[in-house]
């Protein structure tokens, strides 16, 4: 109810509806990673061609969006995986951002990076105030955080008018 009351808030009209399905599509690839560390292709590919079509800004920056966020992700998990010899991102974290790209375009992706970055970071801390020990080897999941920090990057823009 919230993100639609929120998609209503801030982008009153006809733009409110895509809002809206984008903050729908977000928490649910969000619950997923969060509690089966899954993020399906059944929800990421439509929700990167909806985001083709319906994302705010220019096709072509949406387009790049799409490009980049998949691109730059996917290039952290091969590198990642060749250095230390291990999963570092699971393979829909890229599909995730690129279709968060699909939608908001890419000069938002490096924010969309910063601001899941900084909730990771305060779940780590979060853990070891709860007394857990908090290592290399500790598992977050990565596109919950990136659908959290996504949503409010698209209110953001669309409040903003950009």
């Amino acid at each position: 109810m919230w993100i639609g009351a929120a998609a209503g808030l801030i982008a009153a009209g006809p733009l409110a509806i895509p809002g809206a399905v984008f903050g729908w599509f977000l928490l649910a690839l969000g619950a997923l990673d969060l509690i089966k560390w899954w993020l399906p292709d059944r929800l990421t590919l439509p929700l990167a061609l909806l985001g083709l079509g319906l994302g705010e800004g220019r096709p072509i920056d949406r387009a790049i969006g799409g490009a980049v966020g998949f691109g730059v992700l996917w290039l952290v998990m091969i590198g990642y995986r060749r250095v230390r010899g291990r999963e570092g991102l699971g393979g829909g974290d890229p599909k995730l951002l690129g279709a968060i790209g699909c939608w908001l375009g890419w000069a938002m992706l490096p924010a969309v990076l910063v601001i899941a970055g900084l909730i990771g970071l305060g779940c780590a801390v979060m853990l070891r105030l709860r007394g857990r020990a908090v290592s290399g080897q500790t598992a977050l999941p990565f596109g919950a955080m990136m659908a959290a920090a996504a949503y409010p990057a698209w209110l953001a823009m669309v409040g903003a008018g950009v």
